[in-house]
């Protein structure tokens, strides 16, 4: 195991999830469509992604631990300004799912968030959006009747259980049900 590119990726995992609870917290998130001091982070994980994707292709858990490699699996999900650093991990990431050197979950959610940035049905149904109610609803799904069975596959709960889930979690009055 490679414990100071574990460590690297940790980091870059809390400085992606740090700047954006301070965003939350102080509620400068939602004044702008993408916040410059998020676009920041983003941009450096990024630009060190594409050179650790160079160097050692898919952070597995083999190379960096179980923690490491779901932190690399974070700054690739976050990567929207990238998309093309998103799809250059996309096979290596399904390639360490076949290898059991990644979780399945991961590949799901790295799929449909480039299915949903590019306009298409998901695959999995991990990405919600809010209703007028303030309830969260799935975005469109491809072959809707297969998604529970896709879901298991990759280790996840079914699409009913996430979405009441998440709907605990961000309730329509703003108050964390979880």
């Amino acid at each position: 195991m490679n414990d100071a590119l574990r460590r690297e990726l940790l980091a870059m995992q809390a400085a992606d999830q740090d700047r954006l609870q301070t965003l939350i917290e102080t509620g400068e998130l939602e004044r702008h469509a993408y916040h410059p001091r998020m676009r920041a982070v983003h941009e450096r994980n990024n630009a060190r992604m594409h050179a650790l994707l160079d160097a050692h292709g898919w952070p597995g858990q083999r190379l960096v631990g179980e923690d490491g490699a779901r932190a690399a699996w974070l700054i690739v999900q976050h990567a929207v300004l990238d998309p093309g650093l998103m799809e250059r991990a996309r096979p290596l990431l399904a390639a360490a799912v076949d290898d059991d050197d990644a979780e399945g979950w991961c590949l799901a959610y790295l799929e449909d968030r480039l299915r949903t940035m590019a306009g298409r049905p998901q695959c999995y149904g991990t990405q919600h959006d809010f209703d007028a109610d303030g309830r969260a609803c799935p975005l469109p799904i491809e072959d809707p009747a297969g998604v529970d069975e896709r879901r298991r596959a990759l280790g996840l709960d079914t699409l009913a259980e996430a979405t009441a889930r998440i709907q605990r979690r961000y309730r329509p009055d703003g108050a964390s049900g979880e």
